[in-house]
């Protein structure tokens, strides 16, 4: 049984043990061998990060009913590991939500809460307008820039030795990711230039030899065969036609080959194109035989700190595709379990927003994760005279009262002595605040530029030097 859910989405379960009642619905029941077996079904979990756990969807169970609520991380996995149940997670968002977040955020009238929470209860619940969020898309948004695409590592969690699934190619979004990943890791070393080393090669030389002669080959080769004059030698050679570099390229044509055949995510392949194109040119010269057993023990350069993540994540891809090129053309694929941190995604998204927006200040300026007493800022903005303190929240609340709870926190966070002290020094003067949050029913690009942010269109009315906005996401049309 394959448990299908959404982001921000709450399912049960009927637990059954040894069979199924008649007429029963498969989508809302789970049938367990021995009652033991509900007590083996645990929530996988994300990470640990400021003393919290972060687990990829919560669970209840009792009196045997499970509830099931997803929220942060989207991907799939084996619900318990007995090869029948899986669980997946899209990243389908409700703009209900989003719709009901910015009418709570303005309201000004107290003695309407109430009967707005009210109508959000029901909308949410009962009118789903779902949007898929192209994850893709942002990924290429965010690689674009460096200081933010040396994050990524923190989004994805990859369970390589647990059974692998079977899925199509439109659920695969870890091979899209991985893939992404490492082209722009390749870029980074094309553009510092490929690798020089001594690497061995084996040569029939003519009237004379070179290095160490190959005795048991020469003689198969040459001797039986009269050819005299020819020896079978291996020596080493200083230049790019290295094992790394071989095998950097053999995995570059598991890439081009995956995203020439996908329909799903590389749809407008002219985002990943140039990309391509950049590294093309670089490996023309390399070729692409490999022994993979050479690359196993290969000691790296600290100088060339690149090459170890390209090969590990290398690696990866060709364990993804069991080694063979021709399974990157295949409808039905299998995956390891996965999860995409959405909310880290998203705040990334919106880092590299921001170095676009602002093409005059710096990666240093915006003071990405900045940390003081236990407190993580998601930025803190300091350029000129500008200083923001910005909350980047992509799972919004409704209620009223979490609103205003995370309002106060962002609020909390400007008033930290560190803030306070961090050029350019704002005296007896409050610190702007700002809420940047996805709204996927804009239909244009919101400017992020920091000049436009503070308007008073974007202040929360209820709270002083507060301001919210909405951007869009790149999303996947049916």
């Amino acid at each position: 049984m394959d448990i299908l859910l959404k982001e921000h989405y709450f399912h049960s379960l009927k637990v059954y043990y040894g069979y199924l009642p008649e007429n029963s619905d498969s989508s809302e029941i789970l049938l367990l061998d021995r009652k033991e077996d509900l007590n083996k079904i645990k929530a996988r979990k994300f990470k640990r990060e400021r003393g919290k756990d972060y687990y990829c969807y919560d669970l209840k169970i009792a009196d045997n009913k499970i509830n099931i609520s997803t929220n942060y991380f989207v991907g799939i996995d084996w619900f318990w590991q007995n090869g029948k149940h899986t669980i997946q997670v899209e990243p389908k968002i409700n703009s209900t939500v989003y719709k009901h977040f910015e009418q709570l955020i303005s309201l000004e009238n107290e003695n309407l809460i109430d009967q707005v929470n009210a109508n959000a209860e029901k909308n949410i619940f009962n009118n789903f307008y779902e949007k898929e969020v192209d994850c893709v898309a942002m990924l290429m948004e965010i690689i674009s820039y460096p200081d933010v695409a040396k994050k990524t590592d923190q989004l994805l969690l990859i369970d390589w030795d647990s059974p692998q699934i079977k899925i199509t190619q439109k659920q695969d979004l870890l091979t899209p990711f991985i893939i992404i990943r490492f082209l722009k890791i390749l870029q980074d070393i094309v553009r510092k230039g490929l690798k020089k080393s001594y690497y061995k090669v084996q040569d029939n030389l003519k009237n004379r030899f070179k290095g160490k002669i190959l005795t048991a080959e020469n003689i198969k080769r040459n001797i039986f065969k009269n050819n005299f004059t020819d020896t079978l030698c291996e020596y080493q050679v200083f230049g790019e036609n290295s094992i790394e570099n071989r095998f950097l390229k053999k995995v570059f044509l598991f890439c081009v080959q995956y995203i020439e055949n996908d329909f799903s995510y590389f749809k407008n392949k002219k985002n990943i194109e140039w990309v391509i194109n950049y590294i093309r040119p670089v490996f023309e010269n390399i070729n692409d035989e490999i022994n993979l057993n050479e690359i196993k023990n290969l000691k790296h350069n600290p100088f060339f700190k690149e090459y170890k993540e390209a090969i590990d994540m290398g690696h990866s891809i060709l364990k993804k595709f069991s080694y063979n090129i021709t399974k990157t053309t295949e409808q039905k694929i299998f995956t390891p379990p996965f999860w995409i941190d959405m909310p880290k995604m998203f705040e990334l998204y919106i880092y590299a927003k921001l170095l676009k927006d602002n093409s005059n200040i710096s990666a240093t300026e915006l003071n990405h994760q900045f940390s003081t007493y236990g407190n993580s800022l998601d930025f803190l903005i300091c350029s000129g005279k500008t200083k923001i303190v910005v909350d980047a929240k992509y799972k919004l609340q409704y209620n009223y009262k979490i609103i205003h709870d995370d309002i106060r926190q962002v609020a909390g966070y400007a008033r930290l002595k560190k803030v306070k002290s961090t050029p350019p020094i704002i005296n007896d003067e409050e610190i702007a605040c700002l809420i940047i949050y996805p709204n996927p029913d804009l239909q244009q690009d919101v400017s992020l530029n920091l000049e436009n942010l503070l308007n008073e269109n974007n202040e929360i009315k209820a709270y002083h030097k507060v301001y919210k906005i909405g951007i869009p996401l790149p999303l996947i049309k049916p």
